[in-house]
């Protein structure tokens, strides 16, 4: 298990319901492995997922356990995914969408409905994760992890982060997340309006606010961030909660933190899915389940450490005790409040686009 060696900054605004998890976990137990339903020997499933988002172990297991093939592809963004399932389903029977995408997809048609009787490891999930808006009685989607998108940073080159003013100063390299509605929403938020508006006037002036204060950004990072921040080629990068503390286990040091500005920031969950078109519907609702084994789930966000959607996991202490008492990690109900979540407003989905393409053009990205 890595050793998670974590400095953050913590603080928030705006509307998300308050989530509730333990955090003093009772003694992790050992359980019975999850086993395959029978039938699925010698078949093929192919996942498109983001990178570095799940266990070394969970793949090989999954294989092993149904006597299956895996074929895993990954995507840096959401935009990139639905694209190419926009041009026609290439052969994927899992893919990993945000929550907003998740509403674009089942408004397309681009997704087959889950049937929750061969998911039954659906019990484990947290409560107040079910039955989202996006989608009501999780029909398409089921919780995969969660976080927030905030700041990492280089303590050396940047002290410590509290706000989304101390990026837009900062003197120095920056790296954007290469997502046009959290981006958008950000400078929505910042400017006190709704971060899911369809008025074009406020999209106009957040597209502006954001070209104004994006001096300093040198790259638009596509799910990459954490490794042009490690790397130095930036003192900051707006990323990924758990891709922020990755980079800190990895090398055992105090140089990197994780922040969420006071004004606000997104709260995000990403959803396992089955896209239309899926050539093995039956092994996807299998893999799904296998996903939401306490154990399964446990290992994946132990090694992303990103937030355990997996209640049971959580209460039976199979979560690190590091992660679970990270609020940079599982924030407590006060800072959840004040997060805010992206909606799909498909009324403005082409004025957000081209605000973003007039964003990228005008800071040479």
């Amino acid at each position: 298990m890595r050793k998670w060696l974590i400095g953050f900054g913590l603080a928030a605004v705006s509307v998300i319901p308050a989530l509730a998890f333990a955090q003093e976990a009772t003694p992790a137990v050992e359980l019975e492995p999850w086993v395959c339903p029978e039938g699925f020997e010698g078949q093929t499933l192919s996942v498109y997922n983001w990178s570095t988002y799940v266990a070394e172990n969970t793949i090989s297991n999954f294989e092993a356990a149904c006597g299956v093939t895996v074929n895993y592809d990954v995507y840096g963004s959401n935009e990139d995914m639905l694209a190419r399932l926009r041009q026609g389903n290439p052969g994927y029977d899992i893919t990993v969408p945000t929550d907003n995408t998740v509403e674009i997809m089942i408004g397309e048609g681009l997704l087959e409905p889950i049937d929750h009787a061969n998911v039954p490891n659906l019990v484990h999930i947290t409560e107040t994760l079910l039955d989202q808006p996006f989608d009501i009685g999780n029909v398409y989607s089921i919780p995969y992890q969660w976080g927030t998108l905030g700041l990492g940073y280089n303590v050396e080159s940047v002290g410590v982060i509290e706000s989304w003013d101390d990026v837009w100063n900062h003197d120095g390299p920056v790296a954007w997340q290469e997502d046009p509605r959290a981006m958008m929403g950000v400078a929505l938020n910042n400017l006190g309006y709704d971060v899911n508006t369809s008025n074009p006037d406020e999209i106009a002036e957040a597209r502006d606010y954001l070209i104004a204060n994006g001096s300093n950004v040198v790259a638009f990072a596509a799910d990459d961030g954490q490794t042009l921040l490690s790397r130095g080629d930036v003192d900051i990068a707006v990323e990924y909660n758990g891709d922020i503390f990755q980079i800190i286990a990895d090398c055992e040091c105090d140089d990197f933190g994780y922040a969420v500005p006071v004004e606000g920031a997104v709260f995000w969950m990403d959803n396992l899915v089955i896209p239309a078109g899926a050539p093995n519907h039956a092994l996807a609702e299998a893999f799904i389940d296998y996903i939401l084994d306490p154990q399964v789930g446990a290992d994946i966000s132990n090694y992303t450490a990103f937030g355990s959607p997996n209640q049971t996991a959580i209460d039976l202490g199979l979560i690190d005790e590091e992660l679970l008492n990270n609020p940079g990690i599982y924030p407590p109900p006060e800072i959840m409040e004040n997060l805010f979540s992206i909606v799909a407003v498909p009324e403005a989905e082409v004025e957000f686009s081209y605000a973003w393409d007039e964003i990228r053009v005008a800071l040479g990205g």
